[in-house]
């Protein structure tokens, strides 16, 4: 096994357009934005609208790392507490029958040292999928199908449905052949499975203190496992998922592990093309802690308040220890915290960061 590679600044190559596409981006994100709000009366996040939980328990660091994987919050062992927001992809709230990839948002809270500029209080957030690789490799490119999916945004709900039912078939189609297609899964063709079973991925890579790493979030308890691959069936129910996480989570103890997937070399881990999976036979996941969460009504309405309405998830939200790298990330920030303004502005509604002292 190689030896991590070390982080330096020239990891990382920046394109000569990344503000124009970031401003177009931003553009793009608006017309969902503005349609979703007009036609409902409520502003939802550009991206990952729909919740299925939101779940309140503790990571604790694990004691005894070898030093590589004792950086940035995970370099002192205890505990913190934490909110995680599982969803799905989609700028609009859509029925639970139009199947697509389901999101992971961590908030990690009282979290110590140096921060990332413009990161206000004192959480790391970390935003995940259930795949392994990003659907572009650039964010020019990502503009691309995000513009031909505001055209659609919050129509035609029937027809969504209809089209979700083919894409799966598609998808499963091309699965029984080794083809995995991030485009059809994220169009609606992507498994309708159970959130809880799910494992995370962040997909684009981050500074790990002195190295160079991608994360990850995987059910290790006996009532997540169980879940795993298990597929809801939607018909009728808009939210199905929601109304399965709530009734799952009140009786079963979730306890999920911490993974960090360290980069070995830079040609076979590339920072700049997330389309690119890191082989774990080349970079293995490593534990560096386990996040628990009791048995708790998932869909409590002053968590739902105080999280979904009054919070913002960004990976630029953290520590300097564990700076987004990559174009794709690089290209989430100025969008992310435009999309929490709007909604606030909209919906009269301050997001507060926990830790911000206001």
């Amino acid at each position: 096994m190689l030896a991590p590679v070390r982080y330096t600044p020239d990891v990382e190559q920046m394109k000569s357009d990344e503000g124009e596409t970031i401003e177009q981006l931003n553009k793009t994100f608006d017309k969902i934005l503005h349609k979703v709000a007009e036609d409902s009366g409520h502003a939802v996040r550009s991206v990952h609208a729909k919740s299925y939980g939101i779940l309140e328990g503790v990571l604790t660091v694990d004691a005894n790392l070898p030093p590589e994987l004792a950086q940035g919050l995970f370099a002192k062992a205890g505990e913190h507490p934490v909110y995680m927001r599982l969803s799905t992809n989609a700028g609009d709230i859509l029925p639970d029958a139009v199947s697509l990839p389901r999101g992971l948002a961590l908030k990690v809270l009282d979290v110590e040292g140096e921060r990332l500029p413009g990161a206000e209080g004192t959480t790391q957030n970390f935003i995940m999928v259930n795949g392994t690789v990003f659907q572009a490799p650039s964010a020019d490119k990502f503009l691309g199908s995000l513009k031909l999916l505001a055209g659609t945004t919050d129509r035609a709900e029937g027809l969504k449905v209809a089209a979700s039912t083919v894409l799966r078939g598609v998808n499963k189609a091309l699965q029984a052949v080794g083809v995995e297609s991030t485009t059809i899964a994220s169009l609606g063709g992507a498994p309708n499975v159970d959130p809880l079973g799910e494992t995370y991925y962040s997909v684009t890579p981050f500074r790990y203190g002195d190295y160079i790493a991608k994360f990850s979030v995987a059910p290790v308890a006996p009532g997540l496992t169980a879940r795993t691959g298990t597929e809801i069936d939607a018909s009728g129910r808009p939210d199905a998922i929601r109304e399965t996480v709530r009734a799952e989570m009140r009786g079963i103890e979730g306890v999920w592990e911490f993974r960090v997937q360290l980069c070995r070399d830079l040609a076979l881990q590339p920072v700049e093309d997330p389309t690119v999976e890191w082989k774990e036979d080349e970079a293995p996941f490593q534990r560096v802690g386990l996040i628990t969460i009791r048995p708790q009504d998932s869909w409590d309405a002053a968590r739902v308040q105080a999280v979904d309405e009054e919070m913002r998830f960004s990976v630029w939200t953290g520590l300097a220890a564990h700076q987004p790298l990559g174009n794709i990330n690089r290209a989430r920030n100025i969008p992310y915290r435009h999309s929490a303004e709007f909604r606030q502005r909209f919906n009269g509604c301050p997001i507060h960061e926990p830790g911000a002292g206001r």
